[in-house]
């Protein structure tokens, strides 16, 4: 079988595997979050942090709870890892030092899982699972609770009330993340995956030395890593790793496990608000993303020409062979249209071209299908940018699910936009004009600026993929990344839920001849439009200075 025809039959089995998950997950999870039953377990939690479940709140309020909840969350992961030296379960490794513990921190509450550090050097047992697992399961949660309260924003009208956010946080880990990471971490260990609490030990002889790696519990943090689109791996070499990505079949299971629930959530969001229809039309925008720019990824990485990669049959560099160039390319393009970040290849090893589609399909704000809550928040926040243009195209006012976008939905629309290109932009900037970032690129020329854009974009979109060859591990690094992904994931949240409750207050406007209808393909084309025309303006020039110079000069 050719690589290629191996590839295209990996990337039907996927779309596949996800079109019979789609109707079943998407359900469920309207069920979940349209529910006024609580489960014995839930109200154990519930008293415990004492919380009250069936009060509703307001957007502020809605707010203050995230906000309150990953503070919280940060400084506890920031104080476990400052005193792991101290805990049993350490593996003898010291105390993460504080510019650090701070990034490593924000970067695992933000749902980015950046890592500066080598994880099985740097972090025992207890800081892996009592600490950074712990976070791959809430900071998904607090995502998908986000997502829930802009849908109910459109469902429902004259009231300002958006749901309860403990009762969203705990339904969302209880009842959709955990039972789904259980099953699949019981397909990652027959797959080979390690799942035990060992310590340091010696797994062979090789020129040189012995090769030591430690043991840890893999296979239920690697499940929840992707299915939360977290991406933190337990090795340094993440999922490229035998012990968290043994063989193919993981491989595809890993990447199915990326898009399942942000796909899944379309459906749920047409099921609250009343039309599935809706939700397929959100569904076609992101599908047909996802799929140009897997085909784009596999055509970039196969027909590269050049001795080496005639003899590999592609773009071999960096890319592990069990896996091959297309469920590599099939992994790039899934981590980096998520906030997943997970990697197993080396981004920085792909073609000009193939790079710059990784770095393209963060810059769109990781909506196709997105991260898990963000993405399909991002996309109804592009939906709402594309009914106001097409208002202003036939001088009428803009609606969208029934809703006026008037004014003050516009600019929290537009402010969500804007947030994290100014960082991206911004920090990048700022890095390239010091001496002491800029010495941190291993390479010169397009390819070393791309390096600084990639860790500045992944960061700020709460990806946390790296394009490798920058050393990160810096204060510079370390504390501007640290605010970059604080920043980017919870100043677009202050907006997304100021809309929902803007949209709530609402009487809804019933429909006319005059309204856009946004069940239809066309307006699938125009939101497609409406993300390129968007980000393009935006990272075009950045863009043409890292990876297009790069592809256009090979």
């Amino acid at each position: 079988m050719s690589p290629v025809l191996a590839g295209v039959l990996q990337l039907l089995a996927l779309v596949v595997a996800l079109g019979l998950s789609y109707r079943p997950l998407g359900d469920h999870m309207a069920r979940v979050y349209s529910s006024e039953r609580h489960y014995k377990p839930e109200k154990w939690i519930y008293k415990a942090i004492g919380a009250h479940p069936n009060v509703e709140m307001r957007w502020s309020a809605y707010l203050r709870g995230v906000l309150a909840f990953s503070a919280v969350s940060v400084l506890f992961l920031y104080l476990l890892q400052r005193v792991q030296g101290r805990l049993p379960g350490s593996l003898g490794f010291v105390s993460i030092d504080p510019d650090q513990a701070f990034n490593t921190a924000a970067s695992f509450v933000a749902n980015t899982n950046w890592q500066s550090y080598y994880g099985e050097q740097a972090m025992g047992h207890v800081v892996q699972t009592g600490g950074l697992a712990v976070q791959n399961f809430v900071s998904a949660t607090v995502g998908i609770a986000v997502a829930v309260a802009l849908v109910r924003g459109f469902a429902r009208s004259r009231t300002g009330e958006l749901g309860n956010f403990w009762a969203d946080l705990v339904r969302g880990t209880v009842r959709i993340l955990l039972p789904i990471s259980v099953i699949g971490a019981l397909v990652l260990v027959a797959c080979g995956a390690i799942q035990n609490f060992s310590g340091i030990h010696e797994v062979g002889q090789f020129t040189g030395g012995a090769q030591q790696w430690n043991g840890g519990a893999v296979a239920s943090q690697e499940v929840i890593k992707e299915l939360g689109t977290n991406g933190g791996g337990y090795f340094n070499a993440n999922s490229a790793h035998p012990f968290e990505n043994p063989d193919g079949l993981s491989n595809l299971f890993e990447i199915y496990l990326i898009l399942v629930i942000p796909f899944a959530l379309t459906r749920t969001f047409g099921r609250m608000v009343g039309s599935l229809r809706q939700g397929y039309a959100i569904l076609g925008t992101m599908a047909t993303i996802w799929v140009v720019f897997t085909g784009l990824m596999m055509w970039t990485e196969f027909t590269h020409h050049g001795p080496a990669f005639d003899l590999a049959g592609g773009a071999m560099e960096g890319k592990e062979t069990r896996f091959g160039i297309g469920g590599s390319s099939i992994f790039a393009v899934a981590t980096t249209l998520t906030s997943t970040g997970a990697v197993n290849s080396f981004h920085s090893s792909y073609t000009g071209f193939g790079g710059g589609i990784t770095m393209l399909g963060m810059q769109l704000g990781e909506i196709a299908p997105g991260g898990v809550g963000s993405g399909l928040y991002g996309m109804l926040i592009m939906a709402v940018i594309a009914v106001f243009i097409a208002g202003l195209m036939v001088g009428r006012t803009p609606e969208y699910l029934g809703k006026k976008i008037g004014t003050r939905e516009i600019k929290f629309a537009a402010c969500y936009i804007l947030v994290t290109p100014a960082l991206v932009l911004g920090f990048t900037a700022v890095a390239m004009a010091l001496d002491t970032p800029s010495n941190s690129m291993t390479n010169s020329g397009a390819h070393g600026f791309s390096e600084i854009l990639y860790a500045y974009t992944s960061g700020a979109n709460n990806n946390g993929s790296a394009f490798a060859g920058l050393n990160a591990d810096t204060q510079w690094f370390n504390s501007t990344l640290g605010i970059a992904m604080l920043l980017g994931r919870f100043l677009p949240m202050v907006f997304v839920l100021a809309l929902a409750g803007s949209l709530a207050g609402q009487t809804p406007v019933p429909e006319t001849a005059g309204t856009l209808r946004t069940e239809k393909p066309l307006f699938t084309v125009l939101l497609v439009g409406t993300i390129l025309i968007i980000t393009g303006l935006t990272y075009f020039p950045a863009l043409a200075l890292g990876p297009l110079a790069e592809g256009l000069a090979a």
